[in-house]
């Protein structure tokens, strides 16, 4: 083969697709499971409900470059996706936005009246140096305590004091009553799934995909001319700096009899429940097939990462990525390999961020493995 690819989620499956398609080079993608599209997988459950089954995916881009190379693949569903937060024993509007303000306030308000509250709650803080400073600055104490300590705390397994500004930072804060939690442009789920993008994707008479596969085995058979390589980089380089930190998840899946559970596709809980939010994907997929009178929900409880668990989130604090430059210099130097996504180059990038790169990626080594292949 020209190239062996190690997993079959974005990062793996664009750059197999690019490379064959693009400079004709024969790939073959392995992945440890037994299905493709990585953590981005979707199928229906028991009551014939799409499900994400390692959490909710929702796509969403600013760049028409990924909308147009993805679409190549699916037929889209638009979507705004809507998120609520549960505390007190109610439900919030959320992201923070004058809905939530009016909430707060027990009243009807203006967007110059939440202004002049935001002016007065905020801590001057001009350059946060953590999470909770990133918070303090935005909202203020009240705001933080309600929505974002316990989350937080819950999300990462420690305060937010201790994480990168820029994990809380990202959350929007707004004065009108646009209650999507995200600003990008084109928001929307593939129609007839991920599984089947993914399939799409791969269908290519230069791809040779085997699932339930482990890399290491592959490699040690397959002579390939490059290597692109989407797992955990620590594992690749058998931990010799140590093991970096992970944040790993577990879902716990309910199904219920009855139409809908909770008014929002997303809620999140940021008291002292053991999980961190409940995802009812059925006011998402708009699945016209899933039934009326069933719904299922799926509550996801933050863990720390350990063998044999799956990796989700690297840790967006200091130390890790001090820990992680000892690695990637050590990759740089590995000429015939190239890391791709979020675990193999531990940042913590959404779907479309992925898939640009991977875009990008193939075009710096296309060309350069299309040559010595002549």
């Amino acid at each position: 083969m020209d190239v062996l690819v190690a997993g079959a989620g974005f990062a793996g499956a664009v750059m197999a697709e690019r490379l064959a398609e693009g400079y004709g080079l024969s790939c073959l993608v392995v992945d440890r499971r037994a299905h493709l599209a990585g953590n981005a997988h979707d199928a229906r459950d028991g009551t014939g409900i799409r499900v994400h089954s390692y959490g909710p995916h929702w796509f969403r881009t600013g760049s028409e470059r990924v909308r147009t190379y993805l679409s190549r693949f699916t037929e889209w569903r638009p979507v705004e996706y809507r998120v609520l937060a549960h505390a007190r024993g109610r439900y919030w509007s959320f992201p923070v936005n004058l809905a939530t303000y009016e909430q707060l306030v027990g009243r009807a308000a203006t967007a110059d009246e939440m202004r002049a509250a935001l002016a007065r709650w905020r801590v001057p803080i001009a350059r946060p140096a953590n999470s909770e400073e990133a918070v303090l600055a935005q909202v203020g104490p009240e705001l933080y305590r309600l929505f974002y300590e316990g989350y937080t705390r819950k999300q990462w397994g420690m305060d937010a004091r201790a994480l990168d500004a820029s994990v809380c930072a990202r959350i929007p804060v707004r004065t009108d009553r646009v209650e999507r939690w995200f600003d990008d442009p084109f928001q929307a789920l593939p129609r007839d799934g991920y599984t089947a993008l993914f399939e799409r994707m791969l269908r290519h008479p230069r791809i040779r995909v085997e699932l339930g596969t482990d890399f290491r085995a592959a490699r040690a058979q397959v002579r390939a001319r490059h290597v692109v390589y989407t797992g955990m980089i620590d594992e690749l380089f058998d931990f010799r700096f140590g093991r970096l930190p992970y944040r790993s998840l577990r879902f716990e899946r309910e199904t219920l009899a009855q139409e809908q559970f909770q008014p929002a596709m997303q809620v999140n809980y940021p008291g002292d429940e053991p999980w961190t939010r409940i995802v009812e994907y059925k006011h998402a997929t708009g699945d016209e097939s899933a039934p009326r009178d069933r719904t299922t929900i799926v509550r996801e409880h933050p863990e720390a990462h350990a063998p044999g668990r799956e990796a989700y989130y690297p840790m967006p604090t200091a130390a890790a990525r001090a820990q992680y430059a000892r690695y990637a210099e050590v990759a740089a130097a590995e000429r015939d390999v190239t890391f791709v996504g979020r675990l193999a180059t531990y940042r913590y990038w959404n779907m479309d961020q992925v898939v640009a790169q991977a875009l990008a990626e193939a075009e710096r080594l296309g060309p350069r493995l299309a040559a010595r292949a002549a």
